[in-house]
C-alpha cells in the first residue's frame, strides 16, 4: 500500500512538524529527514518544500524562548563594549560564510543533492566524522560562548557552510566544528544554538519571499499546525540534548547517522 495515500494530510502536516522539530538542533541533519520523510509522504513539492522551510521558524522561535533572557541581554548590550558585543560580532562572523555559500551555491545543491541517496551518504559520512572528532583527546580552551574569538567564529561558520548539503547537519558541522576549534560541548552546542537563529530567520526569510507566489489562504491552517508542532517539539529537543551533553559524547548520534543512512539507501535502492 502506498504510505502516502494511507496518510491523511492533517497527520502529514504533523509528522513533518514533529521530525522538523526533534531534529533541527540535534546533529542528525533536520533537512535530509525532511527529505526523506517528505518523500515518503509525497509532500516534496514545491508546496511541500515551502512548507518545511516555513516550519523552521517554528524551530528558531523555541530556541530565542529557551534564551530569551540571553538574547535581551545580547541585544541590550551589543552596542557597547563587552560579552554581548563579542557575541553579536562572533555571531555575525560565523554566519558569513554560510550566507555567501548559499548565495553561490543553493540552486545547485537543491537541482542536484535535496534526494534520498545523497542525505544517505552524507550521513553516514558525517558520522564517521564525528566518530574521529570524538576519538580525539583534547582539553577544552574555550569553556563558554563568551570566551570565543573571532577565529573560533570563523571557524565555526567554515563548518556550518558545508552543511548546506543535505544531511550533513547543521547542528553536527557548528558543534563539531566548535569541538576541533578547541571548544567545550556546552559551549558549542550553545554557540550552535545561537547561530541558528541568524542562519534559519535568513533562509526562512529568503526563500519564503521567493516562492510568496504559490502560498495561498487555504495553507494558513497546515502552516500553522506544522509550526506550532516543531516549536513544541524543538523544545522539547533542546533541553534534552543540552541535559544529554553534559553527561555523555556524541557517538550515539554518529550510530544513529549510520543506521538511518543505511536504512535509506536499502529502502530507495
Amino acid at each position: 500500500m502506498d504510505i502516502a495515500s494511507a496518510v491523511p494530510h492533517w497527520l502529514a502536516t504533523l509528522i513533518l512538524g514533529l521530525v522538523e522539530g526533534l531534529t533541527e538542533f540535534l546533529p542528525v541533519s533536520s533537512t535530509g529527514h525532511l527529505i526523506v520523510v517528505g518523500d515518503l509522504l509525497h509532500y516534496n513539492d514545491e508546496k511541500g518544500k515551502l512548507f518545511e522551510i516555513v516550519i523552521q521558524l517554528g524551530a528558531i522561535l523555541a530556541v530565542c524562548w529557551e534564551y530569551r533572557a540571553r538574547i535581551a541581554t545580547t541585544m541590550a548590550g551589543m552596542w557597547s563594549p563587552g560579552p554581548a558585543q563579542r557575541l553579536a560580532i562572533n555571531l555575525v562572523i560565523a554566519f558569513l560564510p554560510a550566507g555567501v555559500a548559499g548565495l553561490l551555491f543553493a540552486k545547485y545543491i537543491k537541482a542536484h543533492l535535496f534526494n534520498p541517496v545523497s542525505v544517505a551518504c552524507a550521513l553516514i559520512v558525517g558520522a564517521l566524522i564525528i566518530f574521529a572528532v570524538e576519538r580525539r583527546r583534547r582539553v577544552p580552551r574555550i569553556e563558554t560562548v563568551d570566551d570565543m574569538s573571532p577565529v573560533t567564529a570563523l571557524l565555526v561558520g567554515c563548518a556550518q557552510a558545508v552543511a548546506l548539503i543535505p544531511g550533513t547537519s547543521r547542528a553536527a558541522a557548528t558543534i563539531m566544528g566548535g569541538l576541533l576549534a578547541g571548544m567545550s560541548r556546552q559551549a558549542a552546542t550553545e554557540f550552535s544554538f545561537f547561530l541558528a537563529i541568524p542562519t534559519m530567520l535568513a533562509a526562512t526569510a529568503y526563500d519564503t519571499f521567493k516562492h510568496r507566489d504559490i502560498l495561498h489562504a487555504d495553507d494558513l491552517g497546515t502552516f500553522a499546525l506544522g509550526f506550532v508542532v516543531a516549536f513544541l517539539s524543538a523544545l522539547v529537543a533542546v533541553r534534552a540534548l543540552l541535559h544529554y551533553i553534559a553527561r555523555h559524547d556524541f557517538k550515539a548520534f554518529a550510530w544513529y547517522r549510520i543506521g538511518f543512512g543505511l536504512l535509506i539507501l536499502a529502502f530507495f535502492r
